[in-house]
């Protein structure tokens, strides 16, 4: 596999680090974008050759974007600001309209996937769990975000969505789906950040989906 220059949006968090490890073994060029500088240090401490930028993803002039193979969008952010979900990425969309450079991947929640006998929601679910109203707005986000990523046809996007629990935590084979919450022998819905991580990069290696969402949980 040819050495690719790969962006990492959010790469402190849980799921950014991971993925930012795994192309990094895997020899591509990384770039770690985050807010905290004193994070992305700690960052460069673990992950030796990684480049980083403290910048507000929000800031960043379109000609970085371009300049990228692919741009992981692992965003996170407290509920009380889900809503800049949806902001960044209709900001990407709108940067790179018309181009197939870089690919986006954008990790989304495991909300707006379907689960049970008629199909319906899990953040229908999420919703009825007490003290719902902590958290509820990060899923139901994530949601819209896809909504919207789904009217996108002229962007070289692909979404992909972690089971029920997404925790950190080494990679394990990987179980693939496509809208429908995922569970693995032991009736278990749970994803690891590594099996994530593993499942982005094979992705933008080798893609496999192209203006759609997938999902990933631990075999």
């Amino acid at each position: 596999m040819s050495q690719l220059n790969i962006t990492v949006i959010g790469a402190t968090g849980m799921a950014g680090s991971a993925i930012v490890q795994e192309a990094v073994k895997r020899g591509h060029t990384v770039t770690a974008m985050a807010r905290s500088e004193n994070d992305l240090a700690a960052l460069a401490k673990k992950v030796a050759g990684i480049h980083t930028m403290a910048v507000d993803a929000f800031q960043v002039p379109a000609e970085d974007w371009h300049a990228a193979d692919a741009v992981v969008d692992a965003f996170a952010t407290d509920p009380a600001h889900a809503y800049l979900h949806i902001d960044l990425a209709t900001r990407l969309v709108a940067e790179l309209r018309g181009t197939n450079k870089p690919r986006v991947v954008f990790i989304l929640g495991a909300g707006s996937l379907q689960t049970g006998a008629d199909h319906h929601l899990v953040v229908d679910d999420l919703r009825k769990l007490p003290g719902s109203d902590q958290f509820i707005a990060i899923p139901e986000s994530q949601y819209i975000e896809l909504q919207f990523l789904r009217s996108v046809k002229n962007v070289n996007w692909v979404g992909i969505s972690p089971s029920r629990d997404f925790t950190a935590g080494p990679a394990t084979k990987v179980l693939m789906g496509t809208n429908t919450l995922l569970h693995n022998a032991a009736g278990q819905s749970h994803t690891t950040a590594g099996t994530m991580a593993v499942a982005v990069l094979d992705e933008i290696e080798q893609p496999q989906h192209r203006q759609t969402r997938f999902t990933v949980a631990d075999k």
